[in-house]
């Protein structure tokens, strides 16, 4: 796994590279490397070289991670799909949680963070395609979800999340990435905080550069780091 550095170092400079291209400054961009399949010492390796912030895609493989890492100072990142029943568990484990898609689920990832005594940043995640195998909220209910964080004990709406439809071509991801960030205009606009909507969590390995000039505040990257993953059983 000795790549796993010289691969960070790569994806900073084109993150960098990206930023300054679009007259943005590199330091408001924070990478997430998302280690979910690879070993607790593919993250080891990535820390060792400076990474802090790191995505998993379900809750319980994070926790076990968490546990084999313990030590070290991660932020840890739910960039997956959260059931209402594991919020009593995400709630507690995680720095970020990516995948609000309901006030349901809101309240409950709350309740379980007041009662845990944590302040999880949370995001809305928002399903601009309508596809039927991916999770969201429809850009007509997100400022529902949005103004229902208000009321909010524990958790801190900062901003929102997409998943594009997948193409080989990152231009395809472009107007799904722009519209995102037009939405969150829409919402300043409407008069919900900047401080609870300005972040954007869009961009994986293969767009992530499309996604900055659009205006991402967070990339998601995991095989132009770790590597190819090897499917599972």
């Amino acid at each position: 796994m000795g790549h796993i550095a010289t691969n960070l170092a790569a994806v900073r400079e084109r993150i960098a590279a990206a930023a300054r291209a679009s007259g943005r400054r590199p330091e408001d961009i924070q990478l997430i490397a998302v280690s979910k399949t690879f070993p607790a010492e593919a993250v080891r390796e990535a820390y060792e070289a400076g990474q802090r912030d790191f995505g998993e895609n379900k809750v319980q493989e994070a926790l076990q991670k968490q546990a084999a890492t313990a030590e070290l100072e991660i932020r840890w990142h739910l960039i997956g799909h959260l059931q209402s029943n594991k919020a009593k568990k995400a709630a507690p484990a995680f720095a970020a949680i990516h995948s609000i898609d309901s006030v349901e689920l809101l309240r409950r990832v709350d309740g379980a963070a007041a009662e845990a005594g944590t302040s999880p940043e949370v995001f809305i995640q928002v399903d601009l395609a309508g596809e039927a195998t991916k999770f969201g909220a429809a850009d007509n209910d997100v400022e529902e979800i949005a103004r229902a964080a208000d009321q909010c004990r524990a958790a801190r709406l900062v901003g929102l999340m997409l998943l594009p439809p997948w193409s080989d071509d990152p231009e395809q991801a472009r107007p799904y990435f722009r519209r995102l960030r037009e939405l969150r205009d829409r919402l300043v606009g409407s008069g919900i905080g900047a401080a609870r909507v300005g972040q954007l969590s869009m961009g994986m390995s293969h767009d992530f550069e499309v996604a900055i000039q659009e205006g991402a505040t967070r990339v998601r990257v995991g095989t132009a780091i770790f590597g190819k993953r090897t499917v599972r059983t």
